[in-house]
């Protein structure tokens, strides 16, 4: 119990002061007058004033309220490294043994993970929430058990209400190796090599290594080594192996004793564009569809076309003089033998031969194909006659063998089985205007078509008459031939009997076989937002297998696909953290990094308590390592040093609760009333017997 004197004024202070002055005047003409009762008089003023003022004795009833401490414990990735559980949890276990011993003292505990979205250690958010749900007058200490290594320094606290200080997590002789891709474009043009910038840097303490291993894999494909120097920029120049996203992986091999391995790797991911698409367009003769060609493929600004329409074939003899012939002669050579590699796509459209191409010529574009090159066959009905271009060197790579026949009616192109899930003609129906409830497409009908048999190899995606096939696709060895056996396509261009999607499909077709990943039949791809990933597997089987994940940890997870669409297999899943992932149902495997390969709580792994020495020694707290043991808990007083050799301080606050309040009058007012009436009356006595 603590008692205070206190007053309680009857009336304003202004009019109790007004009577004391006015009592001094009277008090002054008393002594003035030589009145033997002046002293008298004053007592009785005082005592008339004092009762005035009203003073009490107000006594407090106080329950005293414990000190408390704050811990603050790191359990983000970085601080699931080597040992460092067991240091937090002995430092913990430590502390709170030290502030159990302490008599009125509590320990408040919050643990911080990692935070969302990659944005690494909010230690000082954690703090500040700490902070919030206590009483900043019963705060002795703060407690931060981590290993330095935050990302929120600037929202730290503005002021601290006592001494804060670090457990300080790892072990001097700690070292790590880490990857980093310093720069790294998001296109690049395809045929140019991009330059990479990439370090692997060496932290802490680690051994001397000269150069290490690197090994590089695109799109998941076999690995390929590189020795590089440790605590260098490497400048690294890559051809893109095909247009779209190529995933790139870098990795360098784990060594023993370094703290992870899960920064040994990094992940960039560049958009490979064409330049310019190359395209040479040859047609046999002129037709209606030639324009259609020509308008299509010069529509497209990347598109650099050359085509040669053969107006003047050889057997042609109208005894015009040649020296008066405005014609072009064909180039052969130069496009069919010196720069038959330099284009993307050849298209042959109503092509026979007719002596202009000689056989070498049509076998050095077989050899185009084979190495990577892509044809594209337009039929008419010279595909079906003694001069078909399948009838030289250039067949044994074309899908589709003549039979000589050509149908003369109409007749609706329709997809096939299997083309309903080929990526060329998947879900082209949904490109018709005139699409029937059904499903079934409103194209418009075609008139002729080219009796074919297609090879062992040919993939039929289209059919016409009777199923007869329509559309061709096969691939040569590493390139892609595609036959159509119609020459009319053009009727869709011009709308006859509401058209239908030439457009759509031939750039689909272009693109197949120029080796685009969207179009590849078979293949995996994930789309990512943010931790949520879009698993997508294409197929041309009815069925795929199971996918395994493989996280960035090492565990694995493995998830059955649904079917969507024909040949289309998807599902959504959760991924738990950032990092690299690997994908792979036993045919095929993809790579995707959600957020960087290596989260940002690897970036820097060894512990280092210099980020936030500043804040703790603005407080007087210290930063303790616990590889030097574990510090003892002291008493100290405010504003002094709170840290030494094996042990840390905290400030008693001596807070208090105020838990009953009595208030009781020095000078009630019968008492002030009878002792100034007193002294009143004695004065007056005493002037009296003068």
């Amino acid at each position: 119990m603590i008692g205070n004197i206190i007053l309680d004024p009857l009336v304003p202070l202004v009019v109790l002061y007004g009577l004391a002055a006015l009592s001094a005047v009277g008090l002054a003409f008393a002594i003035w007058r030589r009145l033997l009762g002046w002293a008298l008089r004053a007592l009785a003023a005082v005592v008339i004033l004092g009762a005035i003022a009203n003073p009490s004795l107000q006594q407090e009833d106080r329950a005293e309220l414990s000190d408390i401490v704050l811990a603050v414990v790191d359990e983000s990735a970085s601080q699931r490294l080597s040992d460092r559980p067991d240091q937090s949890a002995q430092a913990l276990a430590n502390l709170q043994a030290e502030v159990a011993r302490r008599p009125n003292t509590e320990l408040r505990v919050l643990t911080l993970g990692d935070g969302v979205d990659d944005v690494g250690t909010e230690l000082m958010a954690a703090l500040s929430e700490a902070l919030s749900q206590e009483p900043q007058a019963r705060i002795a200490g703060m407690v931060l058990i981590t290993d330095g290594r935050l990302h929120d320094l600037p929202a730290a606290p503005a002021t601290l209400p006592a001494p804060l200080h670090v457990l300080l997590t790892g072990h001097k002789d700690d070292w790590d190796r880490r990857l980093v891709i310093r720069n790294a474009p998001a296109f690049a043009i395809l045929g140019e090599p991009v330059t990479l910038t990439l370090r692997v840097e060496d932290q802490g303490a680690a051994p001397d290594a000269g150069f290490v291993d690197l090994t590089i894999s695109i799109d998941g494909g076999p690995p390929m080594a590189f020795l590089v120097p440790v605590n260098e920029d490497v400048e690294l120049p890559i051809d893109l192996p095909h247009g779209g996203m190529n995933v790139m992986q870098f990795a360098t091999p784990a060594v023993d004793g370094e703290l992870t391995d899960r920064n040994n790797e990094a992940v960039v991911q560049i958009n490979g564009v064409r330049d310019r698409l190359r395209v040479l367009l040859v047609s046999g003769e002129p037709h209606a569809g030639e324009r259609t060609w020509r308008n299509l493929l010069k529509s497209d600004s990347s598109v650099d076309l050359v085509h040669f329409t053969i107006l003047r074939p050889p057997e042609k003899q109208d005894g015009v003089p040649v020296n008066e012939l405005s014609l072009i002669a064909f180039p052969t050579r130069e496009l069919f033998l010196e720069k038959v590699d330099e284009f993307d796509l050849i298209i042959f459209d109503r092509y026979k031969r007719r002596g202009i191409l000689p056989s070498a010529y049509l076998e050095n574009i077989g050899n185009y194909v084979q190495n990577g090159g892509a044809v594209l066959i337009s039929a008419g009905p010279d595909y079906a006659s003694a001069d078909s271009i399948y009838r030289s060197p250039l067949g044994a790579v074309l899908p589709g063998r003549p039979t000589a026949r050509v149908y003369e009616e109409g007749f609706t192109p329709e997809i096939t089985d299997i083309g309903q899930r080929h990526p060329v003609t998947e879900g082209l129906e949904e490109f018709s205007p005139n699409q029937g409830e059904d499903g079934t497409p409103g194209w418009g009908r075609w008139f002729r078509q080219i009796e074919v048999e297609p090879t062992e190899n040919a993939t039929v995606v289209m059919s016409g008459i009777d199923d007869k096939p329509l559309l061709m696709l096969e691939r040569v060895g590493e390139g892609r031939v595609a036959l159509m056996a119609s020459d009319q396509t053009w009727l869709w261009d011009r709308g006859f009997e509401g058209g239908g999607p030439q457009l759509e499909l031939l750039r689909r077709l272009a693109h197949w076989m120029m080796k685009e990943p969207e179009l590849e039949e078979e293949t995996m791809w994930v789309e990512p937002n943010g931790l949520t990933m879009r698993i997508i597997r294409r197929t041309l089987d009815e069925e795929t297998g199971d996918v395994t994940i493989t996280h960035p940890d090492g565990t694995e997870t493995i998830l059955t696909l649904d079917e969507v669409t024909p040949g289309r297999f998807e599902l959504l899943w959760e991924s738990p953290e950032v990092g690299l992932y690997r994908l792979t149902d036993g045919d095929v495997e993809t790579v995707i990094a959600l957020g960087p390969a290596a989260p940002r709580e690897f970036e820097q792994t060894i512990a280092n308590g210099e980020l936030i020495a500043d804040l703790v020694a603005s407080t007087n707290g210290g930063i303790t390592v616990m590889s030097d043991g574990l510090p003892s808990l002291r008493d100290v007083r405010s504003g002094r040093v709170a840290f030494g050799l094996g042990w840390i301080g905290i400030t008693p606050r001596d807070a208090y609760r105020i838990t009953d309040v009595t208030v009781t009058p020095l000078l009630p007012a019968w008492l002030a009333l009878l002792l100034a009436g007193l002294l009143v009356i004695g004065a007056w006595l005493r002037e009296g017997q003068r």
